[in-house]
Parts: structure tokens; C-alpha cells; sequence
């Protein structure tokens, strides 16, 4: 249902609550788009308890048609250039120079205005972009450009209230966008707020001001590294759970025969994900006694459901951990434990951000495959021609992005030199860009 916010600092409220997750995560800073972005801004990262600064951005519009983004200049003297436009609508180099002159003054003026000190760092740090509500975002969209040149690990764009076309498109153009409402008949951001008046400079300035000590206590995570145990129904299951520092999300294991955290070959792979900063936890989907029922009759590694329901209950479960709020989830399957993820991502869809199959059989999961949502990698052996065609038939079901990569040389247990390591940088590189 929606509703109208009393005020910029009454959306800004709003907005922190579903920003919750970010609390008190010292990667984390807070960017609002001046003017009225700051006030929303403040309030979020007072709730986070983040860094908060102001992110100055001028879009370059294109002559007659300024809505219509040809290009951006931000702070840190950042300037981006769209060529596909310029070129495809003929704007001369004199014409782009004079808009990057001319807003460029602009910004050195609201610079002068606004900043208190240096601006904040934002390699590698998760920044939220925070304004007021999205039109048509083209102020937005210059700025997610912008920030993207500083090569931060994630930008998330948050607003009180969007124009849900907008908000679609920023699913694609933001690493997330979190949003309060979508109103149905939007016809400007001002329509969903009692008190719309214009933010001065003087209260942008103050806001930084009474800002500038957020996030100092917040306390750098520990790396965790420890045994764990989750309960899946009547059973209680035994995981290692390892979450770096500054973890870019967490990747949940799950092995044909239950036995993720006793496998050698997954904590290889585990322990190269954790070194390029990738959570990990490896449990065992069956209970002791299910292990060595298994072992006399090789059954309950092909009883998907039961898999995946262990599956699902692991995510319930990580997504309750303290550690692991607000990072966002991958699975990795091996064998009939790929079925198992599959099963799950699609059960799960807003939990499970990717999914990887190591040697899978995915077609042990066909009538799950066309609703998986997750991206989905699906890694074989050159030399593994069964699993291979099984792979390669399961493309044909699956509906959401997904790629088959084959490893050269390899067997279907990838026990040839190299093989394995080349699975790690494969499903590695995966979980860092979809996640």
C-alpha cells in the first residue's frame, strides 16, 4: 500500500530500516546526492552507523534534450563519456567541452559549498547511493557511474519511493537498489511527500557537520573460522564455517554423499575462495548414521529432495547468522549435490544469488531447472563425456543467465594437475560478479 512521508528525514527513517543489514560494517559509507538526497542520507547512515559524506554529480545533458544523459562529471574530477550517444547523435567536441566546462564550474561551486574535508575513500568499499526518489534517474544513473570509476566492491542504490520502470532498469545498473515504495500512479517524487520544500545549503552543511562522526566506533569484523552445527528437521548436521573480513558474500557447499566438509577436493576449493574473499561453509547434508546407510546403498545421495531440503535449511540458517547479514549467498554443488542446489535456488530465489555445479548432474533436477533464477555456472570435465551431455542437455531447461565452461583435460573427479585450480578460478570469478 502506499503512502506519503511527512519529510525527507521521515523517508530517510524508512529507508534505514531496510538498510538494517548494513548495520555497524565499517566497509560500508553513505552517499547522498545533494541537495535532497542529504537529509534521506543522514538518517540512513545515522541507523548504520556509517561513513557519510556527499557525492557531487553533474550530469552532461545532451543539447534540447538535457534529460537525456550524454555523459557525467563527479567529484574527485571524474569525468565519464557515453561515445555511443555523442557519436550516434552527432554532438560535436566543442559542444561535449563546453557542457564539461560549464558544469564543471557548477561543481567546483556546490564543492566549495558543501565539502568539509577530503572526500571519503570508496575502493573497495560497499557504498550506498542515497537521493530523495527516482524519476527517471538520470541524475542516479550519472552518479552509479561515477562511483563504478572508483572501483568500489558494491554500489547499492537506495530511495524512499521510484517510479517502477526506473526502478527495474537500476536492477541492471546497480550491483542492488532498495526501495521503500513503488507507487503505481507516480508522476513525481514531490507527489509522495507532505513536506517537499527545498534543502539549503546551509542544512546540507550542517547535516555533514553533525555526520562526520558516524561510523567511527564501528568496529572492523573478525574473520570467523570455526566448527558449527544447524539442525535440518530431526537432524543436526556438522559444518566449518569460514567467513573473511570483508566477505563479498558466502558460498554454501553441497556434496554428492553429504560430505562437504570432509571432502578434499571442496576445501581446496573452499580455501581459494576464502583467499579472494568469499565466505564459505562446507556441512555434511546427512547425519552420521544417514552417512553410513549411504555408504551400504549409494541411495540417499540421489534422494534430491532430502538434499535440498537439508539445502534449504543451511540457507535459513546462514541467513540468521550475525556474520553473514546482508551478504548475499551462493551454492556450490558437486555431483548429485549440484541437483541439490539447483533444487534449492529455485525454492529459494530471493536467498540464493548464484549457483555453481562442479562435474553436476543437473538433469537430476529437471523439474526445477526452468525455475531457477540464479545465474548459474556449470563446470565439466573435457574428459567426463556422460556428465558432459547431461550438462549440456540441462542448458536447454534452464531459463535464468547460465554458462557451461569445460575444463580441458579434465576427468570427472578433476584429479589431473591443475584441474581443480582452474575450477576455483572458474566458480570463484562467478560468485564475485553475480553475487
Amino acid at each position: 500500500m502506499s503512502f506519503r512521508f511527512q519529510d525527507r528525514a521521515h523517508a530517510g527513517r524508512a529507508l534505514a530500516e531496510k538498510l538494517a543489514g548494513f548495520s555497524n560494517r565499517p566497509e560500508v559509507v553513505v552517499l547522498g546526492l545533494p541537495r535532497g538526497g542529504v537529509p534521506v542520507a543522514f538518517e540512513v547512515a545515522r541507523r548504520l552507523q556509517a561513513a557519510l559524506d556527499v557525492f557531487l554529480v553533474r550530469k552532461l545533458g545532451v543539447p534540447g534534450h538535457e534529460e537525456l544523459a550524454m555523459g557525467a562529471i563527479a567529484s574527485g574530477n571524474i569525468c565519464f563519456l557515453n561515445d555511443n550517444i555523442i557519436h550516434s547523435l552527432g554532438i560535436s567536441p566543442e559542444v561535449v567541452e563546453q557542457a564539461i566546462a560549464r558544469e564543471r564550474r557548477e561543481l567546483e561551486q556546490r564543492e566549495r559549498a558543501f565539502r568539509l574535508g577530503p572526500a571519503v575513500e570508496l575502493c573497495d568499499r560497499v557504498v550506498i547511493l542515497v537521493d530523495d526518489g527516482l524519476a527517471t534517474g538520470a541524475t542516479m544513473r550519472a552518479a552509479v557511474i561515477a562511483v563504478q570509476e572508483r572501483q568500489p566492491a558494491r554500489v547499492i542504490v537506495a530511495v524512499p519511493v521510484a517510479a517502477r520502470d526506473t526502478y527495474r532498469e537500476f536492477k541492471q545498473q546497480a550491483d542492488e537498489i532498495i526501495c521503500v515504495q513503488t507507487p503505481v500512479n507516480f508522476e513525481g517524487v514531490g507527489q509522495w511527500y507532505e513536506d517537499f520544500s527545498q534543502t539549503s545549503d546551509e542544512e546540507v552543511r550542517a547535516l555533514l557537520q553533525q555526520g562526520s562522526l558516524f561510523g567511527r566506533n564501528a568496529v572492523m569484523p573478525s574473520p570467523v573460522e570455526e566448527s558449527v552445527q544447524l539442525t535440518a528437521g530431526s537432524v543436526v548436521l556438522e559444518g566449518n564455517l569460514g567467513i573473511p573480513a570483508r566477505a563479498a558474500g558466502v558460498v554454501l557447499f553441497a556434496h554428492g554423499s553429504g560430505s562437504s566438509r570432509r571432502s578434499a577436493r571442496n576445501r581446496a576449493v573452499a580455501a581459494a575462495f576464502r583467499q579472494a574473499g568469499l565466505g564459505t561453509l562446507l556441512f555434511d547434508l546427512l547425519s552420521p548414521e544417514e552417512e553410513a546407510t549411504d555408504a551400504r546403498t549409494m541411495h540417499l545421495r540421489f534422494d534430491i529432495p532430502l538434499l535440498a531440503e537439508r539445502l534449504v535449511a543451511a540457507l535459513d540458517w546462514m541467513e540468521n547468522r550475525a556474520e553473514a547479514r546482508g551478504l548475499p549467498l551462493g551454492l556450490f554443488g558437486a555431483s548429485t549435490g549440484a541437483a541439490a542446489a539447483l533444487v534449492a535456488a529455485a525454492q529459494r530465489p530471493n536467498a540464493v544469488g548464484a549457483v555453481v555445479s562442479r562435474g553436476g548432474r543437473p538433469d537430476l533436477a529437471a523439474d526445477a531447472l526452468p525455475d531457477v533464477q540464479a545465474p548459474t555456472l556449470l563446470i565439466v570435465g573435457e574428459n567426463d563425456p556422460e556428465v558432459l551431455a547431461l550438462n549440456h542437455w540441462a542448458q536447454s531447461q534452464l531459463r535464468c543467465k547460465h554458462e557451461l565452461a569445460i575444463v580441458p583435460g579434465a576427468t570427472h573427479l578433476f584429479e589431473e594437475p591443475g584441474t581443480l585450480d582452474k575450477v576455483a578460478q572458474l566458480a570463484g570469478d562467478w560468485f564475485l560478479r553475480e553475487l
